[in-house]
């Protein structure tokens, strides 16, 4: 009976990362294919997060109503800073993605795994094993070899990156922290934070866009294969956004980053 649990629980691991690595990936596909001047230069990345988080509570709201999941109880002030700084962290992640290269910004999200590391050791006071130094130790290295070697690099692009992984850690790490404070589902708490990102990403969004960009949300001709990559884009958001909480909620940040 346990070995079978232990069966069941290392598939349902396996399952939480193949999800995450795949919709991360098609993701970052979809967004580029949006986004780049050589696609569809849908340039509101702001207010794409949005309709990213919208589409995410309404599934939120739908599973809560049918009763197939219970909501547990989080301060308002909890899930409003950690909304503050999800936000920041998706929205400079999709700008960064904007700006930069595929590989800049691949490489950029590898620089979280030592800045979670810095993270924990400052605010929880983690120790880690020699083991998982050396490992954090080679992907230091290799971050800073391919950055000066292999990617060309914008100041705007990797100011955006900079705040993008430090919000991201923060993120991540907000994520175990929660939900190990309130004995609360990963989805249980997707679903209580996603209205709230999505209602402020959507009234804000436009405006920070502009003011990013230049553009007006109001002025770009939407086709119907833009909308079609709008939509991609959502469904798969909703995927990476769930399977990263059930992943953190499982695992550590760190090993988090270090598998994916």
């Amino acid at each position: 009976m346990e070995r079978e649990k232990k069966q069941s629980s290392a598939v349902s691991d396996i399952g939480a990362w193949a999800l995450n690595v795949v919709s991360s990936v098609g993701l970052i596909m979809a967004n580029k294919q949006l986004m780049s001047p050589a696609g569809y230069a849908f340039v509101f990345a702001t207010t794409l997060t949005g309709f990213h988080f919208c589409m995410t509570g309404i599934i939120g709201l739908v599973s809560k109503a049918s009763g197939y999941t219970t909501q547990k109880k989080v301060p308002l002030w909890e899930l409003l800073w950690f909304s503050i700084v999800a936000n920041t962290s998706i929205t400079r992640m999709n700008l960064s993605l904007m700006l930069n290269s595929v590989g800049f910004y691949q490489i950029s999200k590898l620089s979280m795994i030592p800045v979670v590391c810095v993270m924990e050791w400052i605010l929880h006071g983690k120790q880690y094993s020699s083991k998982v130094k050396v490992a954090v130790m080679v992907v230091v290295v290799g971050v800073g070899v391919c950055t000066v070697t292999d990617v060309k690099v914008n100041a705007q692009g990797f100011l955006c990156a900079f705040v993008a992984v430090l919000s991201t850690s923060l993120q991540q790490i907000s994520i175990g922290s929660l939900q190990k404070k309130y004995a609360i589902g990963s989805f249980e708490l997707l679903s209580q934070t996603a209205p709230i990102q999505a209602v402020s990403l959507l009234l804000l969004g436009p405006f920070v866009d502009y003011f990013l960009t230049g553009n007006l949300l109001p002025t770009y001709h939407l086709s119907s294969a833009a909308f079609f990559f709008i939509l991609v884009s959502c469904s798969l958001a909703v995927f990476c956004n769930i399977s990263q909480y059930l992943c953190i909620g499982r695992f550590s940040e760190v090993s988090f980053q270090l598998g994916y």
